[in-house]
C-alpha cells in the first residue's frame, strides 16, 4: 500500500495518485473518477470532489470539504473544515474557505481572500484581494468585496453594491443595489446602503437608511 505524508500532522497516511491528473488522495478522501485532481493538489481527511469537479496547481481540500459540480479549487488555494464549494464556483491564488462557508453558483474567491464561520458567497459574487467575508454573513448577485474589507455578522452585500478599501460592514446592514462602502468607513447594527449611495472616508454609519 502507497502512503503520502500531507504535511496535516498526521504522519504518512495510505494514499494513491488519483488517475484522472494524478493527485494525491488519501484513502479517506472520496474523489470520482469524473474529477481531476492535478499533480501537485492534495485531497485528504473525510473531503469529498465528485462530479466535475477540478483542484490543481497546489490546491488543498481537506477535513470534511467538498467541491463538486463544475466547482474549481486553483493555484495555493484551500478548502476545508465543512466548506462547500460546488456548481461553477471558483477559489484560486492564495484564499481560503474554510469552517462551515459555502461558495456556489458562479462566485469567485481569490487572491488572499478569507471566507470562513457560516457565511454565503454565491450568484456572480467576487471576493477579492485580502478582503474576508464570515459569521453569517452573505454576498451575492454582482457584488464585489475587496482591498481589506470586511463583512461580518449578518451583513448582506448584493445587486452591484461594492465593499473595499478598509471598510468593515457588519451587524444586520444590507449594502445594495449599486452602493459603495470604500475607505476606512464602518456601516454597523441595522444600517441599509442603498441606491448610488457613497459612504467613503472614515464615515459611521449605524442605524437607518442612508
Amino acid at each position: 500500500m502507497q502512503t503520502y505524508d500531507f504535511n496535516g500532522g498526521n504522519g504518512p497516511v495510505a494514499a494513491s495518485q488519483h488517475p484522472n491528473g494524478g493527485g494525491w488522495v488519501a484513502s479517506t478522501a472520496t474523489v470520482e473518477p469524473t474529477a481531476y485532481v492535478g499533480p501537485n493538489a492534495k485531497v485528504y481527511g473525510n473531503a469529498q470532489v465528485s462530479e466535475n469537479a477540478e483542484v490543481y496547481g497546489y490546491a488543498h481540500v481537506y477535513g470534511n470539504a467538498e467541491v463538486y459540480g463544475n466547482a474549481k479549487v486553483s493555484e495555493n488555494a484551500w478548502v476545508f473544515g465543512d466548506a462547500l464549494v460546488y456548481e461553477d464556483a471558483w477559489v484560486s491564488g492564495d484564499a481560503l474557505v474554510y469552517g462551515n462557508a459555502w461558495v456556489y453558483e458562479n462566485a469567485q474567491v481569490s487572491g488572499y481572500a478569507r471566507v470562513y464561520g457560516d457565511a454565503r458567497v454565491y450568484g456572480d459574487a467576487r471576493v477579492s484581494e485580502n478582503a474576508e467575508v464570515y459569521g453569517n454573513a452573505w454576498v451575492y448577485g454582482n457584488a464585489r468585496v475587496y482591498g481589506s474589507a470586511r463583512v461580518y455578522r449578518y451583513a448582506e452585500v448584493y445587486g452591484n453594491a461594492k465593499v473595499f478599501g478598509n471598510a468593515w460592514v457588519q451587524g444586520s446592514v444590507k449594502v445594495c443595489e449599486n452602493a459603495w462602502v470604500y475607505g476606512k468607513a464602518w456601516v454597523y447594527g441595522n444600517a441599509w446602503v442603498y441606491g448610488d449611495t457613497r459612504v467613503s472616508g472614515d464615515t459611521r454609519v449605524f442605524e437607518g437608511e442612508r
